[in-house]
């Protein structure tokens, strides 16, 4: 009987749909697992095979914990608001309502299609009113709450795209998106002060199972740092300059001052510096880098000092220069940093630069040759009476003087910045806010929500920077909820991260249209047990969608008494990209990018699936190579083969073939397997894959699944062996979280119906262990040799004597006292000698 992939993956899609065999329903009395992966953004190109390779991982994890009798909750959504498709919009002068639901049903067709177990009952789109309703109102409950506000900040903007960019959408000076020259502009906008959440949101890193890598991103973002927080005075003038610094030891040894372009010091006392047209064409220079090429550890630091403005050192009084160079911003600290070049190196280059005083106040180093940064230690030299003090003691002293003399005070500083929420641009969910003269900003009646996009025609933004919504009179004139008198709806909309912070939340409840989860399935589902997807998104979206929860727990939306707290997601990991050939990353302009739908129909989706997981270690970057995926879709079909030899008799010894539940062809003198032997390599097989679906060790799993293939094909002489039934089921079963629609049919052919919530196969420890075990031979702590024993050989005297008298260990002791021999069965030995 050949494999027909496409024929039985159809009926099988069909059989899974028509019987809802994967909708999962609320039953808290079963133990439960929430799989989650990121909900993709519909773009016109479909799913990519970085889609299917995180989604078919979550899959395979789901699908095993459905046969392991949790209640498994595994969904599905489209993020679809964002700049891609307002752009296409533009550009084709098509809605992008229009563009994105053709993009939903494509994205749609490929996911089901690879066979995915989503309970798409519970399907939900970002850019559905239904569900920005409640994106919206978790706005409105910020604002209640002090956390969402207004103000002016110094922004990217897109020339091209006429919006704000954060800084991971601006590559190399230009829009991601459009390519078009991005540019620092003064704007007002809406921000939500997660820096409020910033303590919260590191130490819970702490109760969470992320990658360490994770870990790492999160809280460098975060960016903690324990110091003082010191006001350097002006001369002549009254201002005052406020730093954040981790060392106030080194006060003494601050020469100069560096402020940020857009410090508003400059503008404030621009009628007393004398270069003020030349520092105005520094800082429009500046206004056309981003923030990452700025703060870039490898460019060349440029610099213009301020002419009619010094700062004076509190600590000696000395009058000092300030300067305004691009690397300091004000989106990090106060925007003002003392300079210590004598032990910054960054600090040593600026004052070589520009020739000014390096002054070491800490013993050690030559600052001559460079800066002196291994500062934790030593003494304070050059510091008036502090000289001799032992660092540390100065730093508590220096840190009471400033406190006492109110010019400083000890402050935790965080490098978070408030979360930039404005966008100027239409497809988007709208701010629900309105702005009245008389009572200022205020939201919209909660009973009004949504607050629905406008149907418009035109949808580019203005040359003001304005959004395209404020242009539509009729939507934006409105009402203030609060007096009833005459208001305007405010027309920016909410950036894409809206929408993703949350969704995990409302795929327990989608169709609740009274809030926006009830409790009760809340503290069922919450939280999320496994949450998997790509290193991209491991920083700013997992940030602000565990600021949001966090957020959501104190106002009691969701519990916050789970093991791990007020945390969304107990585990985090993430896959490594698939590039093109040669190992490039795939992207349109190379011409290199992989069309799932093409290998979807040529070899079937269980053979995509399996390709995918094999590949290559899951969390790794690998290149696609046709003729893995060649050579994965014989495997596959040299395990459906192995039907032709299933039996249900009894076989050792018998060549009685009546109660063979496939029909055999004749045979002469037939070879047949034992199946003590099958049952052996089976429970290891059961045990392998078990553990690395369990550890994403997916590629090693389908080795060892090939492994038990091959023994099945060459377990005689001849092709013509039978296969013990009970034995190839187990087979099957196992075979089922990556090749679902094949195992399906299998087991079908079997006797049985669908096998997606049949017991994941037992297996027995005994019979699982190797009969052989090598282990290593230490010596003093190094290895020195191996030796292979029988599995649980225990110690004795006897062997100790065999394992001194080989070669390698005799030569490694030879002529020492033997101190200690340990052997721990089937993990080491260990020899110490002296």
């Amino acid at each position: 009987m050949k494999y027909q992939a496409s024929k039985i993956e159809k009926d099988w899609q069909k059989y899974w749909e028509d019987n809802n065999i994967f909708l999962v329903d609320d039953d808290k009395q079963k133990k439960k697992f929430y799989g989650l992966v990121e909900f993709p953004y519909p773009s016109g190109e479909g799913l990519h095979t970085g889609h299917l390779r995180s989604y078919t991982a979550m899959d395979i994890i789901c699908r095993k914990k459905r046969m392991e009798g949790f209640n498994t909750l595994f969904p599905m959504g489209m993020d679809a608001f964002g700049l891609p498709a307002e752009n296409y919009a533009i550009k084709t002068n098509t809605h992008p309502q229009i563009t994105t639901r053709k993009n939903i049903d494509n994205f749609v067709r490929q996911l089901k299609e690879t066979g995915f177990s989503f309970d798409w009952s519970r399907f939900i789109e970002t850019t559905d009113p239904k569900y920005y309703r409640w994106t919206q109102w978790i706005f409105i409950q910020m604002w209640k709450k002090g956390l969402a506000y207004k103000a002016s900040e110094n922004i990217n903007w897109c020339t091209s795209c006429k919006i704000g960019l954060a800084n991971e959408e601006v590559v190399a000076g230009v829009c991601e998106r459009c390519g078009g020259e991005v540019v620092k502009r003064q704007k007002e906008q809406w921000m939500l002060k997660i820096t409020d959440y910033a303590e919260k949101l590191l130490s819970g890193l702490d109760k969470v199972d992320f990658l360490d890598t994770i870990k790492k991103q999160q809280s460098d973002w975060i960016g903690k740092s324990e110091g003082a927080a010191i006001d350097f005075a002006l001369t002549d003038s009254d201002e005052k300059i406020k730093i954040f610094t981790t060392r106030p030891d080194t006060l003494f040894g601050v020469t100069f001052m560096v402020l940020a372009p857009e410090h508003p010091i400059l503008k404030k006392l621009s009628d007393s510096i004398s270069n003020i047209s030349e520092l105005k064409e520094y800082v429009e220079m500046a206004s056309h880098k981003t923030d990452i090429e700025r703060a870039g550890e490898d460019k060349e630091k440029t610099g213009l000092q301020i002419q009619g403005l010094k700062a004076i050192n509190p600590v000696n009084n000395e009058s000092i220069p300030i300067f305004v160079a691009d690397y300091v911003m004000m989106s990090y600290g106060t925007g003002a940093i003392m300079a210590v070049p004598a032990h910054d190196e960054r600090d040593w280059a600026f004052a070589k630069k520009y020739n000014l005083e390096i002054r070491p106040v800490i013993s050690g180093g030559d600052v001559k040759e460079a800066a002196y940064t291994d500062t934790k230690e030593g003494q304070m030299i050059n510091s008036g009476e502090y000289d001799g003090l032992a660092v540390a003691d100065f730093q508590t002293k220096i840190i009471k003087w400033l406190e006492e003399k109110n010019i400083g005070k000890s402050t935790v500083h965080y490098k978070l910045h408030d979360w930039i929420f404005s966008r100027q641009r239409y497809w988007g969910e709208p701010i629900p806010m309105v702005k009245c003269q008389s009572c200022g900003w205020l939201p919209v009646d909660e009973k009004d929500l949504p607050v629905t996009l406008p149907d418009v025609s035109d949808f580019k933004p203005g040359e003001d920077g304005q959004s395209p919504l404020a242009s539509i009179e009729e939507w934006v004139n409105t009402t203030c909820p609060k007096c009833g008198q005459k208001a305007e709806r405010e027309t920016d909309v909410m950036p894409n991260w809206a929408g993703s912070n949350w969704y995990f939340i409302r795929y327990i409840d989608p169709h609740n249209d009274q809030e926006l989860v009830a409790k009760d399935k809340a503290n069922y589902w919450l939280p999320v047990d496994w949450y998997n997807g790509g290193m991209e998104h491991t920083t700013l979206h997992l940030l602000y969608s565990r600021f949001v929860y966090k957020f959501l727990a104190d106002i009691g939306v969701v519990a916050k008494d789970s093991p791990i707290g007020d945390e969304p997601y107990k585990k985090r990991t993430a896959q490594g990209m698939i590039l093109g050939g040669g190992g490039i990353k795939m992207s349109k302009s190379k011409g290199n990018v992989i069309n799932p739908d093409s290998y979807l129909a040529k070899y079937g989706a269980d053979t995509v699936r399996v390709y995918e997981m094999f590949m290559g270690p899951f969390d790794q970057s690998i290149a696609w190579d046709d003729k893995g995926v060649l050579g994965v879709f014989r495997f596959l079909n040299k395990a459906w083969d192995l039907q032709d030899r299933v039996t249900d008799y009894p076989i050792i010894g018998s060549t009685d073939r009546t109660k063979s539940i496939i029909p055999l062809k004749d045979r002469v003198n037939e070879k047949i397997l034992q199946k003590s032997d099958l049952e052996r390599l089976m429970h290891k097989t059961i045990k392998k894959v078990g553990e690395d679906i369990d550890n994403m060790h997916f590629n090693t799993a389908i080795s060892q699944l090939m492994i038990m293939t091959n023994e099945f094909d060459k377990g005689a002489l001849d092709k013509w062996v039978v296969i013990p039934k009970d034995i190839f089921e187990k087979f099957v079963l196992i075979l089922s979280p990556f090749a679902p629609h094949m195992a399906e049919e299998m087991w079908k052919l079997l006797g049985h119906k669908s096998l997606a919530y049949h017991p994941w196969p037992e297996y027995d420890d005994a019979l699982a262990q190797d009969e052989k075990v090598i282990i290593g031979i230490q010596i003093n702590g190094k290895v020195r040799d191996e030796i292979e024993l029988d599995f649980d050989t225990e110690p004795s005297e006897k062997l100790q004597a065999e394992i001194l008298a080989r070669d390698k260990v005799a030569r490694n002791i030879e002529g020492k006292e033997l101190v200690k021999f340990i052997h721990i069965k089937n993990k080491i030995i260990s020899i110490v000698v002296k």
